[in-house]
């Protein structure tokens, strides 16, 4: 099958882009984008590589995101092909790392615009791709170091930067397009240090026992209520603990200090800094006495409906047929950067069940489909 789609994304899956390397991804996209046009400016950052392109000068920006790089593969031999070597499966699959997150969504994008100023060389839109090799990582120096230079860029001109911005995601559950991303929930870490006294076991008078007291404040924090109001787009604020650690070597001492790694999944109904003053005033409460160093890794964000939801899936509907269903599930994205810019923003892209695991896959039938979604967006938000 001639899918231009499929040879771009193999070409970008063939490039070992291990977070946070991007390995001549972005290269091979610019040199592609610039034959159409789009001003190329890389905004690489501390080893990240970061591109940002713009095309045209007039009307709303209709903006393309994503990222090059890919997790590490895990145990080769269990692959049943290599991992950075594209292979098509007995049943219409292409394997790689990197095939559904996410690089047919950027090879999808990049042949959309093409196509799109082919059949429309002087659009009444901006256009623009924001791309990066640091998703899977940290994310410290990726798109939120290109985001803070274009709030910095649109606070002088008082122009937005981005208009409507559709992020690469691999968005969809069982079919191409049942899922369209329109916010994610925050994410907020802790590391609790409960303070303890230290000593033997059998003598319980002399001893203050922080194993004890951090199993009091975890059955409280699991009963708080941490949402101020109800939420109809979003779940209910989660909190988990992912680590214990404690001990002082012998099973007849009492440690010092017990720590705790607990997150926080949080909605638009509460904030970082309202959890973080509910934890202080529970430890007040239980008489624990503990130091926290807090992390946060993205405030929520969510599109309300508007011209970009609208569009996408009446797309969706006509070239699939589905009543997408719009969602603020799963982890954080990019998108929360993004989204600092007041822009609206989406998650569109291919079935996710194969991320990160072993033979990651995308269906090779849906490949131009997910071009054909991405054009016609362009095309329904500038009509």
């Amino acid at each position: 099958m001639n899918c231009p789609v499929r040879y771009l994304t193999e070409e970008l899956i063939r490039r070992k882009s291990v977070t946070p390397q991007d390995a001549g991804c972005l290269d091979l996209i610019g040199d592609r984008l610039s034959k159409l046009g789009f001003n190329i400016e890389r905004m690489d950052k501390q080893g990240v590589s970061n591109l940002w392109a713009t095309y045209g000068t007039d009307g709303p920006m209709i903006c393309f995101a994503g990222h090059t790089d890919v997790v590490p593969p895990g145990n080769l031999k269990h692959w049943s092909s290599y991992p950075f070597e594209p292979a098509e499966t007995a049943d219409g699959m292409l394997i790689g790392r990197g095939a559904a997150d996410m690089k047919t969504s950027l090879a999808a994008m990049v042949v959309a615009c093409e196509s799109f100023l082919k059949d429309t060389p002087k659009p009444q839109c901006r256009l623009a791709f924001l791309l990066t090799s640091d998703e899977e990582g940290p994310a410290t120096d990726g798109t939120a170091a290109v985001v803070d230079i274009l709030k910095t860029r649109q606070k002088k001109s008082g122009i937005m930067e981005i208009d409507f911005c559709i992020v690469g995601e691999p968005s969809s559950k069982n079919q191409l397009g049942d899922v369209v991303r329109i916010g994610r929930r925050g994410s907020l870490n802790a590391r609790i240090d409960i303070k303890g006294i230290q000593g033997h076991v059998a003598y319980p008078e002399s001893i203050e026992n922080p194993i004890h007291g951090a199993s009091r404040l975890i059955n409280t924090l699991n009963t708080v209520d941490w949402d101020v109001r109800q939420n109809e787009a979003f779940p209910a604020t989660s909190f988990q603990v992912s680590k214990i650690n404690a001990g002082a070597g012998a099973n007849n001492i009492v440690p010092g200090t017990c720590n705790i790694d607990c997150n926080w999944r949080f909605s638009t109904s509460t904030s970082g800094n309202q959890i973080q003053s509910k934890v202080a005033e529970v430890l007040n409460q239980l008489g624990i006495k503990a130091d926290i160093e807090w992390s946060l890794s993205g405030e929520p964000f969510l599109t309300r409906r508007g011209r970009l939801i609208n569009a996408v899936t009446s797309v969706i509907h006509k070239h699939t047929g589905l009543s997408a269903d719009l969602s603020t599930g799963g982890g954080t994205s990019d998108g929360r950067f993004i989204a600092q810019l007041g822009c609206e923003i989406i998650e569109l892209g291919p079935v996710n069940r194969s991320i990160h695991k072993i033979d990651e896959e995308v269906r090779i039938s849906e490949m131009p489909v997910l071009k054909d979604l991405y054009h016609d967006i362009i095309v329904a938000l500038i009509d």
